[in-house]
């Protein structure tokens, strides 16, 4: 099969399309046709070398997808050859063919397309154990969204105003404002051209907010910190922005506010039941029309390297996703 191979660890420009066989599924897997498969921050990392996972040497970056069960193995009873599908892998899915943990593949519901599918679990899956799970998101409270156009920071807007809080997004453009406002946000901040400590002060009338989400880090996470108010959460997403802000601790102190670790590849290993009731609801919520994932750009697979650096130049609105066939 065709894949995009990483080959050695110096980042995106070691990516081309080349050869490489899968086995046959082995107890508790499941072989997938991807038909679409969504490109997430991890799978530039993983090409540095730099994320949690370093899978072995050479590998296909990638992980999520959707496609048609192919084959499983013994004990899968969920799915069978021919089902529409979505799944996460670790690695491999930016590939004809991918093979998953049967665990970590869902049914597709009648009407949502492969696209779609492949372009949701990961950033709406991050984004709902965050702010259900770790912050405990209730009705009424204010949301800060940092780095909101993006893949992660829309799933959590869309998010935040499905459970009910007053969602305040910020981001670099006024483009990217735009577009978080066509998906739901109350509020917008543009971090590029406005103080960000001071336009989130005025749209709370000096409270401040509930929860950050916050994938970004950089010289946005202090500032963002101190915008909090009294028993507020600030939600440690990601460093989009390459740097791992050092946070003054007294600011939590001050603030009497939390600074909770968001790892949803760490909750689908250490509390599978938990995730797939997560998964239950989101994929109910796409069915029923009630999130609307934002994809502004497919790539076929020879075209991948350029879907990874799209993102890694902070060019993507949304998600992109790699459609082998196309």
């Amino acid at each position: 099969m065709k894949a995009l191979v990483c080959s050695e660890l110096t980042g995106i420009d070691s990516l081309a399309v080349g050869e490489m066989t899968l086995p046959a599924p082995g107890a508790g897997q499941v072989l997938l046709e991807v038909k679409a498969a969504g490109v997430n921050f991890p799978d530039i990392l993983m090409t540095q070398g730099k994320y949690q996972f370093k899978p072995p040497m050479p590998f296909a970056p990638g992980c999520e997808l959707a496609g048609i069960v192919k084959a499983v193995g013994a004990g899968v009873t969920h799915v069978k050859p021919g089902d529409a599908a979505l799944a996460i892998v670790m690695h491999g899915a930016f590939a004809e063919e991918a093979l998953a943990d049967a665990k970590l593949v869902v049914p597709l519901p009648p009407g949502v397309d492969f696209v779609t599918a492949a372009s949701f679990m990961f950033t709406y899956g991050t984004s709902y154990h965050a702010l259900k799970d770790r912050a405990a998101l209730e009705k009424g409270e204010t949301l800060l969204v940092l780095g909101a156009a993006g893949g992660v920071g829309l799933a959590a807007v869309e998010l935040g105003k499905l459970m009910g809080a007053r969602v305040i997004a910020a981001a670099s453009t006024d483009e990217k404002l735009a577009v978080c406002r066509a998906s739901g946000a109350d509020e917008t901040v543009n971090y590029a051209t406005e103080d960000l400590r001071e336009r989130v002060k005025a749209l709370t009338e000096g409270r401040g907010v509930d929860v950050i989400y916050d994938p970004v880090g950089g010289p946005y996470s202090e500032p963002a910190l101190r915008s909090m108010a009294w028993r507020g959460r600030h939600l440690v997403v990601g460093f989009a922005n390459g740097e791992i802000p050092k946070i003054p601790l007294n600011l939590a102190l001050l603030k009497g506010c939390s600074i909770v670790g968001v790892f949803w590849g760490g909750f689908t290993r250490n509390e599978p039941r938990a995730n797939a009731d997560n998964v239950r609801e989101l994929v109910g919520w796409i069915a029923a029309g009630r999130l609307k994932p934002v994809v502004s750009e497919r790539y076929a697979l020879a075209r991948g390297a350029e879907a990874l650096r799209a993102m890694q130049d902070r060019r993507v609105t949304g998600k992109v996703v790699i459609v082998p066939e196309g």
